[in-house]
């Protein structure tokens, strides 16, 4: 189903030291077929010549760029780039990523199906990293495939995130509240952030590889994800049950800790076993 063409796309970049990847991050959004679009580009304090080279895309005035006087890291960066997002719908993409000329055309065409949307994703980059995650992202695409959407996700994020990366979802702007932003790991934003916001929404799939993540050892996520995981969104399940007082919601949570004990107990008992 069609949404008019006038509906605004804010795209969100977040930046520090990618100067070997945002040029063709910012290209791949200048060629997308859906034109009512904004980029706001936040940079985080880079120390490579990052800046300069967004500086030389800002002769089109849809891209904004806001630079933060000190590094604070990807929670704090995402936040001003909503503050300064004045578009219905916010489309994250992380500066070593690209999306498909058509993408934001594609998610548009669903946004009436939809209060977030996403897509299945191509990896690129890093050969070996790719083999590292390409059994992960196989086992998601095939869970994801047996789902009827539109559809409600919000319980599938106790065991894994099935979106994949933030540069592959869109979603509407009045979704976001402060509680949403407030992830406790700043590495874990993504998962804290769709477990709050998928709790009373409609979410669509698109089984179109439509984003381009960038698999390379010097991604965020390579240099900074440790195994923490189920404790963060053990404990995004336990936030929204404290607002809530939901009996529902107080199981789910006491199960993500459940199974975080668990793995740990087991990973203890093999080293002893070895």
């Amino acid at each position: 189903m069609n949404c008019e063409q006038k509906t605004k796309v804010s795209v969100i970049t977040t930046s520090y030291n990618y100067s070997e990847y945002i040029s063709q991050t910012i290209e791949s959004v200048l060629a997308q077929t859906f034109s009512d679009w904004e980029l706001i580009i936040v940079d985080d304090a880079s120390t490579d010549n990052s800046v300069e080279i967004i500086k030389s895309f800002l002769n089109d005035k849809r891209i904004k760029l806001v630079v933060h006087d000190k590094n604070k890291g990807l929670r704090e960066a995402i936040k001003t780039g909503l503050e300064q997002a004045q578009g219905e719908w916010i489309a994250f993409l992380e500066s070593d990523d690209t999306l498909n000329p058509d993408t934001l055309q594609m998610r548009i065409n669903e946004a009436n199906n939809a209060d977030i949307i996403f897509n299945a994703v191509n990896l690129f980059g890093d050969s070996e990293k790719m083999q590292n995650k390409l059994r992960f992202v196989n086992e998601t695409e095939n869970i994801l495939n047996k789902i009827t959407f539109p559809a409600n996700v919000f319980k599938l994020f106790q065991t894994r995130n099935v979106i994949l990366t933030l540069s592959s979802v869109m979603f509407k702007k009045e979704l976001i509240n402060e509680q949403a932003l407030n992830a406790p790991v700043d590495e874990f934003f993504d998962w804290w952030f769709y477990i709050h916001i998928t709790q009373n929404s409609n979410v669509y799939y698109i089984n179109q590889k439509l984003t381009n993540w960038r698999i390379h050892s010097d991604s965020y996520i390579s240099r900074s994800r440790k195994r923490k995981y189920k404790l963060v969104n053990a404990m995004a399940y336990y936030d929204i049950f404290k607002q809530k007082k939901s009996f529902e919601l107080f199981l789910l949570a006491l199960n993500c800790f459940v199974k975080m004990l668990f793995v740990r107990i087991w990973v203890n008992v093999s080293k002893l076993i070895k």
